[in-house]
């Protein structure tokens, strides 16, 4: 993952920001003591998570699955994925995985949210195939994309099949000026629908801890440095806090920029996790060693 990728890390503030005054707002309003756990990778092919699979791997998706209980489904971004396709993949993962697949390019990039009624209800019926298997699904916007087409995210945002869960990521920098941020927010709140949050070294301002709804959806982007860990580190006193503020749902997906260490990142983070909540999600293992790290 190249966005928001700089030359040097080591020059980078890593601190996460005070939380957004209306996220804890938000977590009271939670319901339930429920609190669901997914973390993975963004991506399953061997050429990228090289070293990851034992020799000889035939069915990459099929392994990830015994190792990870969910994917960022990138895939899907390029391409609008067949229900016949969908049912593939769903096929090939244990009953407990789940799949966040990107909104196809179509829409996000091409179209700009401008008649995309036929490709979101050929996209919406497609990802249904998912079942109980389908977490939640994300529309990344083009980096100039701009709160000047706010109209746009609106009508779709509210045109937008209710019974398939959706998370937003906005990627322009005039997003994060205030007043359009709290418009695309309360947008957002209003229709129960995630906010983003991208932590990537190049791109502080999308580092922005405003929840919108009791789900937290992170896009976490290492460096490929040593700081890569603390930070994973102070991801887990957050989550912690929003936990105790009524948290519900976590959905965590780790990237590099060379991402052969991604899956080496989440088994240091799940093992955090484990031992912080009591959870027993797997830890990835690499074919010939006990763990990742």
């Amino acid at each position: 993952m190249k966005f928001g990728q700089v030359a040097d890390p080591s020059q980078i503030d890593f601190t996460l920001p005070k939380d957004h005054p209306k996220t804890k707002e938000i977590l009271s309003k939670s319901k339930g003591k429920d609190f669901n756990i997914f973390i993975g990778c963004a991506k399953w092919n061997k050429t990228d998570l090289k070293g990851f699979y034992p020799k000889g791997t035939k069915d990459e998706l099929k392994y990830y699955a015994t190792q990870f209980n969910s994917i960022e489904l990138n895939a899907t971004f390029y391409s609008l994925p067949s229900a016949e396709q969908v049912l593939t993949w769903k096929e090939k993962t244990p009953d407990n995985f789940k799949f966040f697949p990107k909104i196809t390019n179509t829409v996000s990039h091409f179209r700009r949210l401008i008649n995309v009624t036929d490709v979101v209800t050929e996209y919406a019926t497609s990802v249904q195939n998912f079942g109980d298997k389908l977490g939640m699904v994300f529309l990344q916007l083009h980096d100039n994309f701009k709160p000047k087409d706010f109209d746009r995210v609106e009508k779709f945002v509210k045109e937008w099949p209710r019974e398939i869960p959706l998370a937003i990521e906005v990627r322009s920098t005039e997003w994060f000026e205030e007043e359009n941020f709290e418009e695309f927010s309360q947008l957002l709140e209003e229709n129960n629908i995630a906010n983003i949050i991208v932590d990537t070294a190049g791109r502080r301002d999308m580092l922005h801890m405003r929840l919108t709804s009791d789900t937290a959806f992170i896009r976490y982007v290492g460096a490929n440095a040593d700081s890569d860990y603390a930070r994973l580190d102070d991801w887990l006193e957050r989550i912690k806090l929003w936990k105790k503020e009524g948290l519900k749902n976590l959905y965590f997906f780790v990237h590099q920029n060379v991402e052969l260490a991604s899956p080496l990142l989440s088994a240091y983070f799940i093992e955090k996790v484990n031992a912080e909540f009591g959870t027993e999600i797997h830890i990835p293992v690499m074919a010939d060693q006990k763990t990742l790290f």
